[in-house]
């Protein structure tokens, strides 16, 4: 202490204390200073415990982006049981299947799927997916090929964007890989247009099981199989590495807490 008074002595050119053999008193300079700067310390020391206070309880806004399907199928059930939770915070969450950047659109996290490795981003794995096969419960199962074919021909629903030449390879409930070539009767540009249209009978689709869980658990799809490959992942990313704002911790908390498991069930 008796260093720093030193340097801010020299600093302003003004002695600041007395020193005595066993006692400091302020010089009129130094109790100027000090009559001068109390109310603004004290200002400074309020500020600092209300942005600690700030940093321990959640509050704010908090942007968050995430694609469309996932945040029509999850987010609206986690975003009411967040915003009960945590009352203070103002949540938005933006459902979008642009690439965002978390600094120039103003987001705290994004939820990814399948995310490429990014420096400047970090996160948390909170949950797999996997792609199925559907088709409605009239639709029927694929006939095997005759005469040695590999494929199976199938009427399908596929996205406006899906290759001409896809096969879809499917491991059966028994555990075999079968080639499916889907035949398309119908191109549509969203998830939830080709389930909708698979429910009605159109065709088989490729779809992922958060979106039609629900159905076949309720019998309104069958599953033939699951899409042969690793699973999809959903991630929750965000800026910082080192410090991760209060806001952003309690929401993964309400993921973790929404998927303990990782997997999807039945999104109810």
């Amino acid at each position: 202490m008796s260093r720093r008074v030193a340097e801010l002595e020299q600093s302003l050119g003004a002695r600041l204390v007395e020193r005595g053999g066993h006692t400091l008193r302020l010089t009129d300079e130094g109790r100027t200073l000090h009559e001068r700067t109390q109310g603004l310390l004290s200002e400074i020391a309020e500020a600092a415990e209300t942005v600690a206070l700030g940093a321990s309880t959640p509050r704010g806004r908090l942007r968050v982006s995430a694609p469309t399907l996932f945040a029509h199928v999850a987010l609206g059930r986690i975003g009411a049981r967040f915003a009960l939770a945590y009352p203070e915070v103002r949540l938005e969450i933006v459902a979008e299947d642009r690439r965002v950047d978390l600094v120039d659109d103003g987001y705290d996290m994004v939820i990814r799927i399948d995310p490429a490795p990014d420096q400047l981003l970090v996160g948390q794995l909170f949950l797999r997916d996997e792609r199925l096969i559907v088709a409605s419960t009239e639709f029927g199962r694929p006939v095997p090929p005759k005469g040695g074919a590999k494929e199976i021909p199938v009427r399908a629903v596929l996205m406006s964007a899906t290759r001409p030449d896809v096969v879809w390879k499917m491991r059966s409930e028994h555990r075999v890989t079968v080639h499916l070539r889907p035949e398309p009767v119908l191109r549509l540009s969203s998830l939830s247009m080709v389930r909708d249209a698979v429910l009605a009978g159109a065709g088989a689709a490729l779809l992922p099981k958060m979106l039609v869980a629900d159905d076949i658990a309720e019998g309104r799809l069958v599953q033939w199989g699951k899409q042969e490959g690793p699973p999809v992942e959903i991630w929750a990313l965000h800026s910082s590495r080192r410090l991760v704002g209060v806001k952003v911790r309690a929401f993964l908390e309400i993921l973790q807490q929404t998927f303990p498991r990782k997997v999807i069930s039945a999104l109810r």
